[in-house]
């Protein structure tokens, strides 16, 4: 009886983690890596895709299903279990992921043709995700379902995104049986639409994200502890639209298509009809991404069983909870286009919520140097992504091959994120009564996760351990199980991470001066050629504005 980690190890993303029993092999989640992530350890399957007998399906989101397709295109025929409302979003989260990877292998085939280089593939089609819905099956919230002899499993509410479940396994070999609990993305308190974390009391293992395990949610005024209600979560945003509109410029809001679009539209509902922008006589709201909007129909539709009381009682007085009057829809390109040039101030919601891929780069590349818009981020961003780089502090980002200054106001919308803090976390993994023989600490980066780890040895008394990818174990052997282990700098990752970066800009000072040198000789060339001196005097502009600005940066934070 073994388990392997395949993904999300030590990384955010890429989620997938094999258990084997007797001659069986079941996946939980088959996620694709994003953002560093991907750079780091690629796209590809590191198991043969036709020995996997089983799949479980802990949510929708790309980084826990986006390699579902290539698993299926490579040989995999078994069953896949999720819930129902996961199976219906997993039926357009996949086609359009399968459509991102067409076109960005146009585009990289287009590139190498014109270097010489060999054609480019799609890592797989819409097709493939069309085919691979056939091997879903769905298993309702808290029932035990019996997949064979070796493996029963049970989804429990997440609290994360429609249909997410935490999944507890009943992993069966000869005589011996283990109860495994997979957190799943754990999700947050008190969000619009979804009910709360549903917890788990009794697992022999767990494996539990940590996406937030070294942070506290920001909450907005008047919060008081954890609990956030609708009307707060409402006002903030309703502050961040008056005053945008006031400087008449739009908010930009980069939000993953599934979950988070939706629960944005459910409070813009509340600050329409509870009339929360006194000054704003309407707020015009396009939803510009074809995903965002199927997903939206689904929410719309798809309530019973999974929606909060909040929720329901809206529904029962017949009101949609995340449709209203000024709410349009953009699935067509040339509209999507057209919001660019649109007067007046609007509300732009576009995928994707990392800032990667879709639209929201187009509307990024058109707002972000006009100081009187607003980008507002609502979600997670990963490192290594565009959106992480804004959020950050950026003064220039590049979208599409273009230099853009950064001069609007960047805001970030507290207490929304769908992933618990860690609060949320150690509440999730207190609730077990009965004794847990190892956690495995997944779900966050090299700092994050490690330190998690350790934080629940030292702090709550766990036997933690963070796994690395292709990691594997026997859970049949206690002895050889990892030893929770000590981490540097275990108090504030962070500063590691400042040592790491101070130590990369010191031996990039040599290269510095180097450049400074060579930039000087070309200035003195008498017939420099007007476009490579154009070029040359804007990098040179952008580098000295950007060690400007981190002079100042650094002496305020130095005071």
């Amino acid at each position: 009886m073994h388990i392997t980690f395949f993904g999300a190890a030590q990384m955010v993303t890429g989620s997938c983690y094999m258990v084997e029993a007797g001659t069986k092999r079941l996946l939980v989640d088959c996620g694709l890596p994003q953002g560093s992530d991907e750079k780091e350890c690629g796209t590809a399957l590191a198991f043969d895709a036709a020995t996997i007998d089983y799949l479980v399906v802990t949510h929708a989101h790309i980084d826990h299903t986006g390699r579902i397709p290539l698993l299926v295109k490579e040989g995999f025929t078994g069953s896949i279990y999720a819930t129902s409302a996961t199976v219906d979003l997993c039926e357009i989260m996949l086609a359009d992921s399968g459509h991102i990877q067409e076109m960005e292998a146009q585009w990289k085939g287009r590139k190498a043709q014109r270097s010489g280089q060999a054609h480019v593939e799609p890592l797989y089609t819409v097709e493939d995700a069309q085919r691979a819905m056939a091997y879903f099956e769905s298993c309702a919230y808290d029932e035990i379902c019996t997949i064979d002899e070796h493996f029963k499993l049970r989804f429990r509410d997440a609290g994360h995104l429609l249909g997410s479940a935490s999944v507890e396994l009943w992993v069966r070999e000869g005589e011996e049986e283990r109860l495994l609990a997979f957190s799943g993305d754990i999700g947050n308190f008190d969000q619009p639409l979804i009910k709360d974390p549903h917890y788990i009391e009794q697992a022999d293992y767990v494996v539990m994200e940590s996406t937030y395990g070294n942070r506290v949610h920001k909450l907005p005024p008047h919060a008081v502890g954890s609990n956030v209600p609708t009307r707060i979560r409402a006002e903030e945003l309703a502050q961040i639209i008056e005053r945008t509109f006031s400087r008449g410029g739009n908010v930009i809001v980069p939000a993953f298509a599934v979950g988070r679009t939706q629960e944005i539209l459910y409070l813009l509902r509340v600050i329409i009809e509870q009339h929360l922008c006194p000054t704003v006589s309407e707020i015009p709201v396009f939803v510009d991404s074809p995903l965002s909007v199927k997903a939206t129909r689904v929410f719309a539709g798809n309530l019973f069983g999974y929606m909060d009381d909040e929720t329901m009682a809206l529904v029962n007085k017949g009101i949609n909870p995340i449709l209203f009057p000024s709410l349009v829809t953009v699935v067509d390109v040339a509209d999507s286009i057209a919001l660019n040039s649109r007067r007046g101030s609007s509300v732009i919601i576009s995928s994707s919520g990392m800032c990667e891929a879709g639209r929201i780069k187009h509307h990024l590349k058109h707002n972000l140097w006009r100081d009187e818009c607003t980008v507002l981020f609502s979600g997670y961003q990963a490192s290594g992504t565009l959106g992480r780089s804004i959020l950050d502090g950026a003064r220039h980002v590049t979208i599409f091959g273009e230099q853009i200054d950064v001069r609007c106001e960047i805001a970030e919308l507290s207490g929304i994120s769908g992933h618990a803090d860690q609060e949320g976390l150690i509440t999730w993994i207190k609730a077990f009564k009965t004794p847990i023989k190892r956690t495995f600490v997944v779900h966050g980066d090299k700092d994050v996760a490690p330190w998690f780890a350790s934080f629940l040895t030292r702090t709550l008394g766990f036997d933690a351990y963070a796994p690395k990818v292709l990691e594997r174990f026997d859970l049949l052997d206690e002895s050889a199980l990892p030893i929770a282990q000590p981490v540097d700098d275990v108090v504030v990752p962070y500063i590691r991470q400042l040592r790491q970066a101070a130590q990369l800009l010191a031996k990039q000072e040599q290269t510095l001066l180097d450049v400074v040198q060579r930039m000087q000789k070309a200035g003195s060339e008498p017939l420099l050629e007007q476009k490579r001196a154009v070029r040359l005097t804007n990098a040179i502009n952008r580098l000295a504005s950007d060690l400007e600005f981190l002079g100042i940066k650094w002496a305020g934070d130095d005071q």
